[in-house]
């Protein structure tokens, strides 16, 4: 991972435009080939930011020390204007194990592939856990025309739970003996905006209900 502290500003081109003005910021540069832009604030989301599959240019410029333009398979481009660079250094962080889901998460894992037709009438169970390079996907499976679905799983559906799952869909497309892959984003509360951000990328929201998964509520007598 590089990390980079600089006076910059950024522009970002593509569906929508976006411009930052001048100012200290720390740009990461890792090694998957994201691009991110971040400020003293927002906790851990950036200001703008590229995922991969992109690429990094440097380009000339006389008007400041460096520019950097990020492209991604669809021509948008984050260029950054880098008028001073107050640190740069390089870190060999090695592979991560990555998260361990909290028991309630993992028992929805398991109860999902239990009863894999919760995701609609059809559908098979290929794998739990299908190991890519960044990590496994929670399920792999076919739907009702035999296509593949790759499957999210969170207890609290975010915005970085759908980034992640955008980033197995970009790897898992690359399988001509997958391809097309398309993403179900499954939880059991989804916040508006991680709904919007799934929709706006083609990927399915599903609300899930772990009593009914469990198999609580057509086990129990009710009075009312």
């Amino acid at each position: 991972m590089r990390l980079v502290i600089a006076r910059c500003r950024v522009d970002y081109i593509g569906r929508l435009t976006a411009h930052l003005p001048t100012a200290r910021r720390l740009l990461l540069v890792k090694a998957d080939g994201s691009v991110s832009v971040h400020a003293d604030d927002r906790a851990y989301k950036p200001l703008n930011w590229m995922s991969p599959p992109c690429w990094m240019a440097e380009e000339p410029t006389e008007e400041a020390e460096a520019l950097w333009v990020v492209t991604n398979k669809a021509g948008e481009q984050l260029r950054i204007t880098i008028e001073e660079i107050e640190h740069d250094s390089s870190h060999e962080l090695g592979v991560d194990p990555g998260l361990i889901k909290d028991g309630v998460e993992a028992h929805l894992q398991e109860l999902l592939a239990e009863h894999v037709h919760t995701l609609g009438p059809g559908y098979t169970l290929i794998r739990r856990e299908y190991p890519t390079a960044i990590g496994p996907v929670d399920l792999l499976c076919r739907d009702a025309d035999g296509g593949t679905v790759a499957v999210e799983i969170k207890r609290r559906g975010e915005i970085d739970g759908v980034e992640q799952l955008t980033r197995y869909l970009e790897l898992l497309n690359r399988d001509p003996l997958l391809a097309p892959v398309t993403g179900v984003f499954a939880a059991q509360q989804i916040k508006p905006q991680a709904k919007t951000l799934a929709t706006d990328r083609g990927i399915r929201c599903l609300v899930l209900d772990y009593e009914a998964l469990r198999g609580t509520e057509s086990t129990e007598f009710r009075l009312f």
